[in-house]
């Protein structure tokens, strides 16, 4: 027999923004259903590479970013563990003079939010990381950015809505919405049919489909991080790293694997991808340079999985502007990591209250509307 529930906001997809936003809504007292295709938090919100940083996101994404910073703060008390979440700060490095320069703006037009970054070079920087090679010329610090396990977190935002009364359905897959003017109908083959007032969609990569059912074609692609882990090594770098410009980001956790990232996987399906040869051995060849420690490091696994970009690198969050009810929130472009957790909350204060006090104009869907033809 088909279960048929009615709940006050459906959520498709149970990554870090969807399962987040579950928990802000049962916290504000609504009806919440949540449906995933897989297990909650086992796509990109829990293979990504665990770095939970403000520096070098768009000012547009530093209003959120800052409420983030505040929740993954108070993390244990809101879904009962810490992650592996550390402040242990994120260093971005330099390797010419006009990267020292992008940073040196880049911190100029931040100074309002205070992140609190420092520039570093020079003797201070090879005595404060002696374990830099000789790529790196100095670099930005944000001291209070840091790092985290997402195959813990993750997960555990759905855990934590589970408990605060939201019923999460997993290997659930939803196979047709339909939208009568004043409720949302989302059916599950013959096993579930949920009807809710509002609906999310937080489907990740796959958003782009629903979006373009109501009328709100985006040009949402898929991107596949190529991603490596160490064996164990004696321990010696607190920060996590990235390089302005791009390229190689990596992180040493307690245990004292190197969490390493950078460049394109390979797509196997429509769900599934994994790192490619051609860019695991560029990926340690760049972390070498940056790292000479690394040299005779043994990689023990790879992995890879499926995001969503937006040409603009911004996401989509807010409402929808063809179907009232209907909110997004996708496309973060391989960043959501630290932000998913003030996305979910946005799109539960935007449900519960008409409103948010965070500013999302930047990540209105209503930009990638093509414009009026003048025939």
């Amino acid at each position: 027999m088909t279960q048929r529930l009615t709940a006050d906001v459906a959520i498709i997809g149970g990554g870090i923004v969807g399962s987040s936003a579950a928990l802000a809504l049962r916290r504000m007292g609504l009806q919440v259903v949540l449906m995933e295709r897989d297990l909650c938090g086992s796509r990109s919100s829990g293979v990504n590479y665990g770095g939970v940083r403000r520096q070098g996101r768009p000012l547009s994404q530093l209003p959120l970013a800052q409420r983030a910073h505040e929740i993954w703060g108070r993390l244990p008390a809101l879904i009962a563990t810490d992650g592996e979440y550390q402040r242990s700060g994120h260093f971005k490095i330099a390797r010419s003079a006009d990267d020292m320069g992008a940073l040196e703006r880049y911190r100029d037009k931040s100074r309002g939010f205070e992140l609190g970054i420092e520039l570093i070079s020079g003797e201070r920087m090879n005595a404060i990381c002696p374990w830099l090679g000789g790529q790196a010329v100095g670099g930005s610090l944000c001291p209070q950015d840091g790092q985290a396990n997402p195959r813990l977190v993750s997960p555990a935002f759905a855990r934590a809505a589970e408990r605060a009364g939201a019923q999460v359905f997993e290997r659930t897959p939803v196979d047709e919405v339909t939208h009568d003017g004043a409720h949302f109908t989302l059916r599950s083959g013959d096993a579930l049919e949920v009807r809710a007032r509002v609906l999310f969609n937080c489907a990740g990569a796959w958003a782009g489909a629903l979006a373009a059912q109501f009328g709100e074609p985006v040009p949402l692609n898929s991107g596949h991080p190529a991603m490596a882990v160490t064996e164990p090594l004696p321990f010696f770098m607190d920060w996590s790293l990235g390089v302005e410009g791009g390229g190689v980001y990596c992180r040493q956790v307690a245990r004292g694997n190197f969490v390493l990232g950078g460049g394109a996987g390979i797509e196997l399906d429509a769900d599934r991808a994994r790192s490619s040869r051609e860019a695991i051995a560029s990926l340690t060849a760049q972390a070498v340079e940056l790292i000479p420690a690394l040299r005779h490091s043994h990689l023990i696994r790879s992995w890879s999985g499926t995001e969503g970009y937006l040409p603009d690198r911004e996401p989509v969050l807010g409402a929808s502007r063809t179907t009232p009810g209907l909110f997004h929130g996708f496309g973060f472009a391989g960043a959501g990591f630290q932000v998913g957790p003030a996305a979910g909350e946005v799109l539960a204060d935007l449900a519960a209250l008409g409103h948010t006090a965070t500013p999302i104009d930047a990540f209105d869907i209503a930009r990638f509307r093509s414009p009026p033809s003048d025939l």
